[in-house]
């Protein structure tokens, strides 16, 4: 539970329908006083966190954990706040690592993977319960004889199901998505009947541990090495330098720090020199794309398939060929050029609204 409207209606959603709901709430950052809540090894490992009344973006403040608190108080479930701040370390390093490489994290995917649909687990194995929900906008679908499987949510412009791709295919059994079924529309209307006061709550735009604009200097604090550089148009021409290249992502337009006079964008980052290399738009197309540190969540096709494939959250599906070239290695070719398609990001294969699986962009 987020604090959140989406999280908020799922558990009122679970407990209607019949299930013994307990709220969770995960905290991170300088850890208070802490007491443990259980008597398993994993259980000492989490601990209950009193709130916190700092503030900052993203979905984890002390005001969040607040509002999550009172939703539990009127569904009257248990509520318990659990210090993952280790776990959220993690995540940090993985988004300063991928940033000083020249690459674009995507932490929401590492944070399904690791926490909410990793470390949660644990923590519902300590007691006793037989499932994880979360109020992400996507589907699980058992069909008889079949393995279960995940699907968009039925509110495109909300789905959710590609920062759900990379979690443990063997815990699809155990997971619950109940508000996938619904349009954010109905969500808040639900949330507005039961008189919850987060039902017009704005959703969370921003990565949780960092504001809105200041990754840059969250990288350069952890990770103080020198990685300023050329600023490089595509036919080599040096235009100007640059304070590191954790300032850039490929496809951006803003903050390049030269004028022309027409957009240029930024088409590659070789972390090898530091070099930002600009370009036009038409030089952002890419045609073929690879992706490594493969998941599946069903068995992969063999040899060359059609799918749909997503290679940005909230962006549109290209129709392309894919194949798994090794174990590790994925190979796609897409039916015509898109653009912004960056290193680190992940990419997600689909038929029709069904995830096959997919990887990370190389």
């Amino acid at each position: 539970m987020s604090g959140g409207v989406d999280s908020s209606v799922a558990a009122h959603v679970l407990k209607n329908s019949g299930h013994d709901v307990i709220g969770v709430f995960m905290r991170h950052g300088s850890p208070p006083l802490l007491c443990d809540f259980g008597s398993t090894e994993t259980a000492h490992s989490l601990a209950v966190l009193p709130a916190r009344m700092d503030h900052k973006q993203g979905c984890c403040t002390a005001s969040d954990a607040e509002d999550a608190r009172r939703v539990a108080d009127d569904l009257q479930i248990p509520f318990y706040a659990l210090n993952l701040q280790a776990d959220f370390d993690r995540i940090v390093d993985y988004f300063t690592d991928e940033y000083s490489a020249g690459r674009t994290p995507n932490p929401c995917v590492m944070c399904n993977n690791w926490i909410k649909f990793g470390r949660l687990f644990d923590y519902a194995n300590s007691v006793g319960a037989e499932y994880v929900a979360t109020g992400h906008y996507a589907r699980l679908e058992s069909p008889p004889d079949q393995t279960t499987r995940l699907r968009r949510g039925i509110d495109y412009d909300k789905d959710q199901s590609y920062v759900l791709f990379g979690i443990d295919r063997g815990m699809l059994t155990r997971m619950l998505l109940p508000i996938g079924q619904y349009r954010k529309s109905e969500v808040r209307a639900m949330a507005t009947e039961m008189g919850l006061r987060v039902a017009d709550k704005r959703d969370s735009q921003e990565i949780c541990f960092v504001a809105a604009g200041r990754h840059a200097e969250l990288v350069a604090a952890r990770n103080p090495a020198d990685r300023s550089g050329r600023l490089i148009t595509t036919d080599g021409q040096v235009v100007g330098r640059h304070n590191g290249i954790e300032r850039f992502t490929i496809g951006q337009r803003k903050g390049l720090g030269v004028a022309f006079g027409q957009p240029r964008y930024v088409v590659r980052i070789d972390s090898a020199s530091c070099d930002v290399v600009i370009g036009e738009q038409h030089e952002l197309q890419r045609t073929s794309i690879t992706a490594n540190r493969l998941n599946w969540l069903v068995d992969p096709p063999a040899g060359w398939f059609s799918c749909l494939v997503q290679i940005r959250y909230n962006s549109e599906a290209h129709p392309a060929q894919a194949r798994q070239r090794s174990p590790e290695q994925l190979e796609v070719q897409l039916d015509q050029p898109c653009t912004g398609v960056a290193p680190g990001q992940a990419l997600v294969c689909y038929h029709d609204d069904i995830v096959l699986g997919g990887g990370w962009i190389e």
